[in-house]
């Protein structure tokens, strides 16, 4: 287990041979200006490893999703860089950011965004339909199976509970082979035994899919099913650990609170 216990905004270091899969470096969002000046993120640098399950925690206010976002292309950065791969998300205009987003990202959103005039398959083919690619069949049989809707393609959205609609956003991640998946809260909305339902084909679309995998959460549980955590606070990375357990992560929240209440 790492520790970089500070206030600074330091890098996380890939393991020896290990690729990014995405990067952030000295990257800094910032609201307003002036009296009404919101420092959201300020000069962070961090690198998500390839087939690997990291998740970011922080109490509210600390950054965690909109350094999510900024990574993912879905917002914009005020200084620094993003990068997916090799590709600077900086320094692409419009179309081409839209087109990289489409293609090489994921992204699971807390409230589903399912279109209820569709049915589950419907639903996770629509990202590729709507950019005429036909999807890889084994491919998406793979997936289909590794979160378990094999029997609930036919249903649409009203006919699923909420952990089944989620498995169909997780679904509709993974469906395209992106090269990365970003999830805002994916369990936020799930009771606890949907919520574990879902972390587990996460974790095995990692294991048994190669993917890469990055979540925003609050949840301690739901944290320890990630292979890394990272800790932003004040918009700045303060802590980064790896194997982690719900005890380790609870310990870790503990002195984060009690290091506030003492400076």
């Amino acid at each position: 287990m790492s520790t970089t216990f500070s206030g600074a905004a330091a890098a996380a270091p890939a393991s020896p041979g290990a690729v990014a899969a995405a990067r952030a470096t000295d990257l800094s969002k910032v609201y307003g200006q002036g009296e009404t000046k919101v420092v959201a993120l300020d000069r962070v640098s961090v690198e998500f490893r390839q087939a690997e399950f990291t998740a970011i925690m922080g109490p509210s206010g600390s950054g965690k999703s909109t350094l999510m976002h900024c990574m993912a292309g879905l917002d914009s950065v005020s200084s620094g860089s993003a990068s997916i791969g090799d590709t600077e998300l900086t320094r692409l205009k419009d179309k081409k950011l839209t087109q990289l987003r489409r293609d090489r990202v994921g992204f699971i959103f807390q409230a589903f965004n399912l279109l209820p005039t569709l049915n589950a398959l419907e639903n996770i083919t629509l990202p590729m339909d709507i950019a005429g690619r036909k999807p890889e069949k084994e491919w998406l049989d793979r997936v289909i199976d590794t979160v378990g809707l094999s029997g609930r393609l036919k249903h649409r959205p009203n006919q699923l509970s909420g952990g089944q609609q989620q498995r169909v956003a997780v679904a509709r991640a993974l469906a395209s082979r992106p090269e990365i998946i970003f999830g805002d809260e994916p369990t936020g909305n799930l009771d606890s035994r949907s919520g574990a339902e879902v972390l587990g084909f996460l974790r095995n679309s990692v294991r048994e899919l190669g993917q890469t995998v990055v979540m925003v959460t609050h949840d301690p549980v739901a944290a320890a099913y990630a292979d890394r955590i990272v800790f932003l606070a004040d918009g700045r990375i303060v802590d980064d650990i790896t194997d982690p357990t719900a005890d380790s992560v609870l310990d870790r929240m503990k002195a984060f609170d009690a290091k506030g209440r003492t400076s």
